[in-house]
């Protein structure tokens, strides 16, 4: 069987024709000076591009690489999760194929990981090439789910991290259907520490995380990790309950006390369409966790695998049940 590599990097992929090459030999340069062992896991997430033909070039042209292909595009974090279930490292990194967190940050993560730190994150001290707007909803992004979540998760971070075999292992037991990894690397625990870091420009083509992919994001990670909002609806309605009685009562006072009825069908009209609309948002509410619950229910698998290159049979027999493709 060959050796437990000491490090592995996945690398998801989704269209990066333009940029992957250049990925490659920058992560390359960086690992091949560190004097390791490793491997890098590229995965390809149904790219529509000539991704995948690139990256089966790569594979045959170095040793070092993995490529795994998904049936179809199952989205960023499933594909992370793809490439952990595979990775054999001893520690393992996540980084995005585009270099906007650069691979030259990597010998500081695995010093800060030989030091005895089980997680290391990238902190994005500044965020190169980006508008005011996505600056603006990035850092409202962190803040507003720390509001809300029982997890806190720390601030101006992705999922550019180094992790430990044991944080691997113990994710790899966390099978839920709506991922946010770096939420989960947080409610594990262990030892984390903070590798401040300057997030370059893009290199090439497109961002994956646009505005509507951002907040379905967040709304996983609310959903996943808190119960807040659930809480916020029992106590709207409570409220409303309460107003009801009050409303009730003095109705009934100015009858029988006064020879008036209660004016003001106008605000009652306003307050009976109030009522309704917020019941259509506590609905939604509950239903996202309803949802949820019946994703779980289905057990479907996370991914399905098209293609393996570059990973012995050896261990892939090895493979316990954890990194199936569950």
């Amino acid at each position: 069987m060959t050796q437990q590599p000491e490090l592995s990097v996945i690398v998801p992929c989704f269209n990066e024709e333009e940029a992957i090459g250049h990925t490659h030999a920058r992560l390359s340069a960086v690992l091949q000076g560190m004097g390791l062992t490793y491997e890098i896991i590229y995965i390809d997430d149904g790219s529509r591009d000539r991704t995948a033909s690139l990256l089966g070039d790569l594979q045959r042209k170095d040793q070092h690489v993995r490529v795994l292909r998904l049936s179809r595009n199952f989205g960023h974090q499933i594909a992370v999760t793809a490439g952990l279930d595979y990775a054999q490292g001893r520690a393992v990194i996540l980084i995005d194929a585009d270099l906007q967190d650069p691979p030259e940050v990597i010998p500081g993560m695995v010093a800060k990981w030989r030091e005895g730190f089980q997680v290391v994150y990238g902190q994005r001290e500044s965020r190169a090439g980006e508008t005011r707007f996505k600056l603006w909803t990035a850092h409202a992004f962190y803040r507003f789910i720390n509001t809300l979540s029982e997890v806190p998760i720390p601030v101006d971070t992705g999922d550019f991290r180094l992790m430990d075999r044991s944080v691997v292992e113990a994710l790899g037991r966390m099978r839920e259907k709506h991922r946010m990894l770096r939420a989960m690397t947080s409610w594990v625990g262990y030892r984390q520490t903070a590798l401040p870091y300057e997030r370059q420009e893009r290199f090439a083509g497109r961002s994956k995380y646009p505005l509507r992919k951002m907040m379905l994001l967040a709304l996983d990670g609310i959903v996943s990790f808190s119960v807040v909002p659930l809480r916020l609806v029992t106590m709207t309605g409570v409220a409303f309950s309460v107003l009801s009685v009050l409303g009730m009562i003095y109705a009934l006072v100015v009858r029988l006390m006064t020879d008036n009825w209660v004016p003001g069908w106008a605000i009652l009209f306003i307050t009976i369409l109030l009522v309704a609309g917020v019941q259509s948002i506590f609905l939604g509410v509950i239903g996202e966790y309803v949802g949820r619950i019946y994703s779980e229910a289905k057990d479907r698998p996370l991914f399905l695998v098209l293609e393996e290159l570059g990973f012995e049979e050896e261990v892939d027999r090895e493979r316990p049940p954890i990194r199936a493709a569950r």
